[in-house]
């Protein structure tokens, strides 16, 4: 069985607005279209986490294979989302977690973290990192992380986790800024659709 997917999407993203940074088309796709088409192609479980008040989300993956989770209390912040939707994956030895708003992440850098998942058993962690060695995502999640992870409160995510796992953290290097880089403010995304050529 492939890893079970969570993808993070249940976000206000309030710098945005009106827009919302996770509906803005990149070649002519939503970002959370292209990102859960993404997941799908390498995991038969992709999980959706959304907010109640944002049908468009919804929408938005209405035709892919990935499956929407409503989160009512996503008002909380990213760790609502994260308990809801380790609590409603399939069981597995590990499940990765995706944020929805990283618009340079591609397939291979799923894969690439995924098979790092395979070839370094001794880790908890997995995650991937930009080509100077930063830590950002994806990222993998053990099983014996679990429980840690359903006590996590708040927005602060799992840097906790992360954090207590020490050095059982893998880290896979991706291409440039993809593990990093996301678009808060309208400016981002049109300074970095000029600077890459990447038509809305």
């Amino acid at each position: 069985m492939t890893l079970p997917i969570l993808i993070l999407a249940a976000g206000a993203a309030s710098r945005m607005a009106p827009r919302d940074k996770l509906l803005e088309p990149i070649q002519g796709i939503p970002l959370l279209t292209r990102i859960a088409d993404m997941a799908c192609r390498v995991s038969d479980f992709v999980l959706v986490a959304l907010p109640p008040d944002r049908p468009a989300r919804r929408a938005a993956i209405d035709h892919t294979a990935a499956r929407p989770l409503t989160v009512r209390g996503a008002a909380e912040g990213m760790n609502a989302s994260l308990r809801a939707g380790l609590e409603a994956l399939p069981q597995a030895p590990a499940f990765m977690l995706l944020l929805a708003d990283l618009p340079e992440l591609t397939e291979q850098d799923l894969r690439a973290v995924i098979a790092s998942h395979a070839t370094h058993p001794q880790a908890l962690v997995w995650r991937g990192a930009t080509e100077d060695g930063k830590p950002g995502h994806p990222v993998i999640f053990a099983a014996p992380l679990y429980e840690k992870i359903m006590q996590l409160q708040g927005d602060d995510g799992a840097r906790a986790v992360v954090a207590a796992a020490g050095d059982r953290v893998h880290l896979t290097p991706l291409p440039g800024q993809h593990a990093r880089l996301d678009l808060d403010t309208p400016e981002a995304w049109a300074a970095w659709r000029k600077a890459t050529n990447t038509p809305s």
